[in-house]
């Protein structure tokens, strides 16, 4: 039944203006914006992928990553992301970040950070 299906996810933000400023320009992805809609916002990846953000009146920020981004080389993601004025979140114990904000702990190199409703995104590498 779902196995052709062109599935997509979807998360809920607090401000749909702030969280289309920060996904279009901040990122840089192709957001569209459907205002009949309640400003729904769709973000367009290539291959086809898709993930719709709504707005929430009572929304609580989500506690786990809600949003991966494939990267060839983290450190040059992040760099470039920091440049940008994104703020990449520091954990210590299990999930240990380097001062950078890169796990480095086993495992594909992975570092967190929020959108503008505080919802979690991850920036990981793939090589």
């Amino acid at each position: 039944m779902f196995l052709e299906n062109r599935a997509f996810s979807s998360f809920a933000v607090d401000d749909i203006e702030k969280a289309k400023t920060f996904y279009s320009e901040t990122l840089g992805l192709k957001v569209s914006q459907n205002k009949e809609m309640g400003g729904l916002l769709t973000l367009q990846f290539s291959g086809g992928g898709r993930v719709m953000i709504y707005p929430k009146s009572d929304f609580v920020p989500a506690t786990f990553t809600v949003l991966n981004f494939p990267v060839g080389n983290i450190e040059g993601a992040v760099e470039e992301l920091t440049s940008r004025g994104v703020k990449f979140e520091h954990h210590e114990g299990n999930l240990k970040t380097d001062q950078k904000g890169v796990f480095r702990g086993g495992g594909p190199l992975i570092a967190w950070f929020k959108d503008p409703a505080g919802n979690i995104l991850s920036v990981i590498e793939e090589q």
